[in-house]
């Protein structure tokens, strides 16, 4: 597990407009057995000088989101889109690519799951950064070269002059996932994504490359959308968490509401999912039971449904909406959610049965709840 930071909220957050707003946003593949919803219906609000979490499994349309924010799916033969999609006003969705060029970089950036596919494998380091200086601030190339240098040192790498004229492949994974940063930065974006900066990395440079993009951020007042399968890595470094399952947000709360109180079954699988210190020496680590559902046709019913120890006939049935609890900005998508009367009520009856609606037996899961 990543260790952790309290990280203050930014200072009248509440009373700023949201920078960016995702409204039903609907990104759909054509595929030989049908439309594949990789997002299917997503809405929140990421308001300025904030850092919203993303979080969910391989495969719940995190990066297909991200990507659609800035306009990086747009294949019209082979993707179906619709919802808007609003940054400081603009209804980005609705611009042509030539447009939309115009707000990459300055104004939205991106830091790519992979530095190695990401980076151009045969130009040097300080060539992609003055690139990237020249085509979207008009600086030459004499000063370009002075500030991809200086963007080097910023973020950490040592000897940044040597460094500007080595290939990707002479740097370290942790090395390359910084220069990655510093290109994203090179421009002061007012809008940073962050796809799973951490991936392929071991767990001390992970924690420098989430300590360096704190850091960053907080000196640009940058706003930070942070894309990430595991929940140690959001918990004290966010503001918001949203919960992405099957194409779905199940859940998005304050941070510390969403770790306090989790709602959503799968938020809560997710929990059980990250190790901790205190386990006993030899036991197994918590798994999800079960695969996701097919994203193909038109799934009925909760899409978790099949994998939730809570799950009853209705959740097999009918979709549940969104849910706005009793704490501001919690929201959850569940019929019988955690910690509730009707939860614990939903749960008691599975274990009494051995199964739940979906069939599943209660004996091959670990019970949450219980």
């Amino acid at each position: 597990m990543i260790a952790t930071v309290e990280k203050a909220a930014p200072e009248n957050m509440n009373a700023r407009e949201p920078l960016l707003v995702v409204d039903d946003w609907k990104t759909y593949f054509k595929t030989s057995g049908g439309l594949l919803r990789a997002v299917d219906g997503v809405s929140f609000k990421v308001d300025e000088g904030s850092t919203i979490g993303l979080v969910g499994e391989s495969g719940s349309g995190k990066t297909i989101l991200s990507r659609s924010i800035l306009g990086l799916v747009r294949s019209r033969r082979k993707v179906e889109a619709g919802g808007s999609i609003t940054y400081d006003g603009v209804a980005v969705n609705t611009l042509s690519p030539k447009e939309r060029r115009r707000y990459w970089g300055k104004d939205m950036s991106m830091v790519f799951q992979n530095p190695m596919t990401s980076l151009n494998p045969v130009l040097t380091i300080g060539r992609q950064l003055t690139e990237v200086l020249t085509l979207h601030l008009g600086m030459s190339k004499a000063d370009a070269r002075i500030r991809s240098v200086e963007l080097l040192e910023s973020v950490g790498i040592p000897e940044p002059k040597k460094r500007a004229h080595e290939f990707p492949h002479q740097l370290s994974g942790g090395m390359r996932q910084r220069v990655t940063i510093a290109i994203a930065l090179s421009c002061n974006p007012r809008l940073l994504l962050a796809d799973e900066p951490t991936t392929a990395l071991d767990v001390t440079v992970q924690a420098q490359i989430l300590d360096l993009l704190d850091e960053q951020q907080s000196e640009r007042d940058m706003t930070m959308i942070l894309v990430t399968h595991d929940l140690g890595v959001v918990a004290g470094r966010t503001d918001m968490v949203a919960v992405m399952y099957a194409g779905k947000i199940a859940e998005i709360a304050p941070t510390k509401s969403l770790f306090n109180e989790t709602r959503h079954p799968y938020t809560e699988a997710l929990m059980r999912s990250i190790p901790t210190m205190d386990a006993p020496n030899h036991s197994r680590l918590f798994t999800i039971p079960g695969r996701p559902v097919q994203l193909t046709g038109e799934p009925k019913g909760c899409r978790f449904a099949p994998r939730c120890p809570y799950a009853q006939e209705k959740c097999l049935s009918d979709e549940p909406d969104l849910a706005v609890s009793d704490r501001p900005g919690h929201s959850f998508a569940c019929w019988f959610p955690v910690g509730t009367k009707k939860g614990q009520e939903a749960l008691e009856k599975n274990l009494s049965v051995g199964h739940t609606a979906a069939g599943t037996s209660m004996s091959s899961m670990t019970v949450l709840g219980a």
